[in-house]
C-alpha cells in the first residue's frame, strides 16, 4: 500500500533539501508585511535613479517574483493594471512635456507646435513652442521612474493577501485597517465580476467589447462588488471586530500624540530617504518617528478586546523577502552618494545611459523571493485561506 500515515511519510518520497521553497499552505504563508517591505524597498530604490535601464531592471525583478509567487486569488490579477497605468504615466508626462514646454535646454528640434500667445503675468509659461530631443528623453526618464513606483507597489498588492495583512495590523489601527480592507477588496471583486459577466456573455454569443456592451455589464459589475465588499464588512461587525475597551483619558491623549507625532515623523524621515537632498536628516527622522509610534501602537493596543487565532509568524523566509527589499534600497542611496552620474544620466547634450554594474547586480537581491518563498499550488488546486 503506498501514501502516508498519521505522523509518518513514505520513505519512497524524496526530501527537498532544506534551502529549497516548500508548497505554500495555511501555516507557512508568508505575511503580508514581509511583501509589502520588499516591494517598499525596491520603490525606494527606483525613487533613487532616472536611469532607465536600472528602472527596467527593477521592474523585470518584481514582474519576475510576481509571476513565480502569485497566486490566482482576485487580487492577485491587479499587476497587469498596475502596468497600464505606470505607462499612462509615462504617456502623460511626455505629452505634458511637448504641449507645456520643458526648462530644459536643448538644440536638436524634432517638431515646432504653434505657440498660444500669453499675458506678462503668465511669464515663464508657455503652450506649445519648439520641441527638443532632450526635453522629451528627459520627460521620458522622469515618467519611467513614476512609473516604475507604481508597478513596485501593484507587485505588493499582487502578492499580499489583504485578510492576512489586516491580521498583521496592531490593535490601534484595526479600526482603520477594517475600513481599508473593504476598500481594498473592491477592486479585486470588481475585476473578478467583470471576468465572469464577460465569460457568460462569450458562452451565449453576445459582445464583449465596446460601449454597449460595456453600460450592460457595468451595473451588474458595481452592484456585484460592492454587495460583496458590504458583506465582508458585515462578517468582520458579527466577528466582533472594531469593538474596544475603555481606557483612562490620559491613556487615549498619550496614544494619539505618539501615534500622530511618530506617523509625522515617519512621513518626514520617508521623504527625506525618498529626495535626494535630504538623506541627512532622513534617518535620524524616520528612527524617532518609529519608536514613537510603535508606543502609541502598543498603547493603543490596549483598547482592543479581540484575540486572534493563527497569527502570522515571521519566520527566517519572511525576514529573508523582507531583507531583500531593504537590500536594494541600501545600494541604490548608498550608490547615489557613491557615482549619482551613473544612477542620473545626462539629457544635454544627449547621451546614452551605461548600465553601472553593481547597482544592477544589488537590484538583482530582490529576486530573492522568487526562491525562498513558499511556491504557491496551482491555479486548479488553489482555494482561498485566510
Amino acid at each position: 500500500m503506498t501514501g502516508t500515515t498519521a505522523g509518518r511519510t513514505d520513505p519512497a518520497t524524496p526530501r527537498l533539501p532544506a534551502w529549497r521553497a516548500p508548497a505554500a499552505a495555511r501555516g507557512n504563508a508568508l505575511p503580508a508585511g514581509a511583501w509589502w517591505l520588499w516591494a517598499l524597498g525596491l520603490a525606494t530604490a527606483a525613487s533613487r535613479t532616472t536611469n532607465p535601464l536600472l528602472l527596467g531592471l527593477l521592474v523585470g525583478v518584481a514582474g519576475y517574483v510576481v509571476a513565480a509567487r502569485r497566486t490566482d486569488a482576485p487580487w492577485a490579477r491587479s499587476y497587469g493594471m498596475f502596468i497600464r497605468i505606470g505607462l499612462f504615466v509615462i504617456a502623460v508626462r511626455l505629452l505634458f512635456s511637448v504641449v507645456l514646454g520643458s526648462p530644459i535646454p536643448g538644440t536638436h528640434t524634432l517638431f515646432t507646435l504653434p505657440e498660444v500667445p500669453l499675458p506678462d503675468w503668465a511669464k515663464g509659461v508657455r503652450i506649445g513652442g519648439r520641441v527638443t530631443a532632450e526635453q522629451l528623453l528627459f520627460a521620458l526618464y522622469d515618467g519611467a521612474k513614476l512609473a516604475a513606483l507604481l508597478i513596485c507597489v501593484g507587485a505588493a498588492n499582487s502578492l499580499a493577501n489583504p485578510a492576512r495583512l489586516l491580521k498583521s495590523l496592531p490593535g490601534a489601527l484595526y479600526e482603520a485597517g477594517v475600513a481599508v480592507v473593504v476598500a481594498m477588496t473592491f477592486a479585486p471583486n470588481m475585476v473578478a465580476d467583470m471576468l465572469r459577466l464577460r465569460t457568460a456573455r462569450r458562452l451565449r454569443g453576445r459582445p464583449t467589447g465596446g460601449v454597449r456592451a460595456v453600460l450592460q455589464i457595468g451595473l451588474p459589475v458595481l452592484e456585484g462588488a460592492l454587495e460583496r465588499s458590504v458583506a465582508v464588512a458585515a462578517s468582520m461587525d458579527a466577528r466582533g471586530y472594531g469593538r474596544t475597551a475603555r481606557v483612562p483619558a490620559a491613556v487615549r491623549h498619550t496614544t494619539n500624540v505618539l501615534t500622530l507625532g511618530g506617523l509625522l515623523g515617519v512621513c518626514a524621515g520617508t521623504y527625506g530617504l525618498l529626495a535626494a537632498e535630504g538623506a541627512g536628516y532622513g534617518v535620524p527622522l524616520l528612527v524617532a518617528g518609529l519608536a514613537a509610534a510603535m508606543a502609541g501602537l502598543r498603547l493603543g493596543g490596549a483598547r482592543s478586546v479581540r484575540t486572534r487565532y493563527r497569527p502570522d509568524r515571521w519566520g527566517a523566509r519572511a525576514w529573508l523577502v523582507a531583507g531583500s527589499g531593504a537590500a536594494v534600497a541600501a545600494a541604490m542611496i548608498w550608490a547615489g552618494h557613491a557615482d549619482p552620474a551613473a544612477l542620473h544620466p545626462g539629457v544635454v547634450p544627449l547621451v546614452a545611459p551605461v548600465l553601472p554594474l553593481w547597482p544592477a547586480a544589488a537590484v538583482l537581491l530582490g529576486l530573492l523571493p522568487a526562491v525562498v518563498a513558499p511556491v504557491p499550488p496551482s491555479p486548479t488546486g488553489f482555494e482561498e485561506q485566510v
